[in-house]
């Protein structure tokens, strides 16, 4: 149905691909692999006629025959959402937050003159039934859903007009487990019943290993190999394939051991919001943490793991004395916290966040963005000693000194990442909590920074609060692990045994939903 024919792309004179050829039939799923900057969505966007600026193909890009790279701008317009529909990594972004979603799935039909505005509605109804959201009314702002929510609402308004081909790059990246497999096995439903071709794009094998016929792996704008999946991921023929399989997996070596040593205390929380209103009254509050207590202690990497709305990001803003509790005791190292935080006690408490580019002050260099918690301290360093400082930061997430002069849009994003961890050392704290730290990340990436956050451990002794939805991270990095369910610990204990043996049925249903490689030997097929 549609194929690409030795399609090359430069922009503004730098190579971005180089001779990708694929094709794909009717009612088949193929998987596209490679870590970030490889050329993976480059290649989305030369199908869909979106290339940016100064952008330059050669080669062909066949829909039926017709060369997509001699199309107008009008001809264009009229296949995207017809012919060819696409869904974004980041529904909130992808979506208009001044819209409701109910006129955004119309949207399509409307523009291409397939519906008058009644019939649009009823059929954008229909297409939010299907791909699960028949309790959402179609009234409802991007804003009122949930991260899922909301890319199930990408979903209806990519397939409003049942495209043909419906192209998905990364759309379970920030997705927790159980969301991601729902909107996975949507997927793969739609393409059953609709006949259309799936092209899936991500940087994880093993979101692929279960969903796609075929798989394409790419390297610096190359398809460097291609082939049934189960022949791909046994055969690792290329080295670049091998190393994405091994990342995908990978655990770092970790030396340090927990110590007896207390350092933060949760007894106890109760942290709820008020309830939704009722005409002139609110309904009963709602807890979002509702009894909470676990310990971490020196040295120690505990984990902390759940759905998105189960109360993890509410309690990592109890724990750093941003959000109040109305009920419990929160002790660190030693002190309370309750009602609030001592100034003295936040040096010694340092977050990383999973957007690091969010986090950062696109206008600030990278010395003063590292150097920012410095007002923590009574005695912050100035002058010469704030630069070596901040060099030393640098050079312990192995990034060099010389760097403290860029801004952050001179980084990659693992080396972005880097930076905030920087920040976080800088006033050598006890604790780092990493909220999703890793989340956004292809996995090569992703296993450098476990390596870093292993060595830094080793070398500063450091306790890990680690936040994630990715049950292979937390399984990698963690001495201990708890699982949250609707505010509640519904189990804890060494990541080992809760992993390999679960109690709870929510344990087991966040492992089952977790994508993972098959066991696979090297052996040719």
């Amino acid at each position: 149905m549609i194929a690409l024919d030795h399609l090359s792309l430069s922009i503004h004179g730098t190579q971005i691909l180089r001779d990708v050829s694929l094709d794909l039939a009717p009612g088949e799923i193929m998987g596209l692999v490679g870590e970030s900057g490889s050329g993976k969505s480059m290649t989305a966007l030369a199908i869909m006629g979106l290339l940016p600026q100064g952008a330059r193909a050669t080669g062909a890009i066949r829909l039926d025959g017709a060369d997509l790279l001699t199309q107008s701008e009008a001809q264009l317009c009229a296949m995207r959402g017809n012919q060819i529909g696409m869904i974004f990594q980041e529904p909130m972004t992808a979506l208009n937050p001044v819209q409701t979603i109910g006129d955004q799935v119309a949207e399509t039909l409307i523009i291409h003159g397939k519906a008058n505005r009644a019939e649009a509605q009823r059929i954008a109804r229909d297409r939010l039934d299907r791909v699960g959201l028949s309790q959402i009314a179609l009234a409802r702002f991007p804003h009122e859903l949930s991260g899922g929510q909301r890319q199930r609402a990408c979903i209806a308004a990519a397939i409003a007009r049942n495209p043909r081909l419906l192209i998905a790059d990364e759309p379970t990246t920030a997705l927790d487990v159980t969301t991601q497999a729902q909107i996975l096995d949507l997927l793969k439903s739609l393409v059953t019943h609709e006949g259309m071709a799936l092209l899936l794009i991500t940087h994880d094998l093993a979101v692929v290993a279960d969903m796609a016929d075929r798989i394409g792996v790419m390297q610096s704008g190359q398809i460097v190999e291609m082939g049934p999946t189960a022949h791909v991921l046994a055969e690792r023929r290329h080295p670049y394939t091998a190393a994405l399989f091994a990342a995908s997996s990978h655990r770092p070596t970790r030396t340090a051991q927990p110590a007896p040593e207390p350092l933060l205390r949760v007894a106890n929380v109760i942290r709820s919001y008020p309830g939704p209103r009722r005409g002139l009254r609110r309904g009963p509050a709602v807890a979002a943490v509702n009894d909470v207590s676990f310990t971490l202690h020196k040295g120690e990497s505990l984990g902390l793991v759940g759905e998105s709305g189960c109360g993890k990001s509410t309690l990592t803003r109890a724990i750093l004395g941003l959000d109040p509790v109305q009920g419990g005791d929160i002790q660190i190292f030693g002190q309370s916290i309750v009602p609030r935080m001592p100034a003295a006690l936040r040096a010694g408490i340092q977050v990383v966040f999973q957007d690091p580019y969010g986090s950062f002050n696109p206008r600030w260099r990278v010395e003063k963005i590292v150097a920012e918690p410095f007002h923590l301290l009574a005695n912050a360093p100035q002058g010469r000693a704030r630069r070596d400082r901040v060099a030393e930061a640098l050079s312990a997430v192995r990034l060099s000194p010389g760097d403290m002069v860029k801004y952050p849009h001179e980084f990659s994003g693992g080396q972005r990442q880097r930076i905030a961890i920087a920040r976080a050392l800088i006033t050598r704290p006890k604790i780092l909590v990493l909220d999703e730290a890793v989340s956004a990340l292809d996995v090569s990436v992703r296993a450098r920074i476990l390596d870093l956050l292993a060595a830094l451990q080793g070398e500063l002794g450091l306790s890990y609060l680690f936040i994630s939805h990715d049950l292979t991270v937390v399984r990698a990095i963690t001495d201990r692990v708890l699982v949250m369910q609707a505010g509640q610990i519904v189990e804890e204990g060494p990541t080992t045994q809760v992993f390999d043996a679960p109690q709870h049925p929510y344990t087991r249903q966040l492992i089952t939903a977790a994508p993972r490689l098959p066991d696979l030997e090297r052996a040719h097929i």
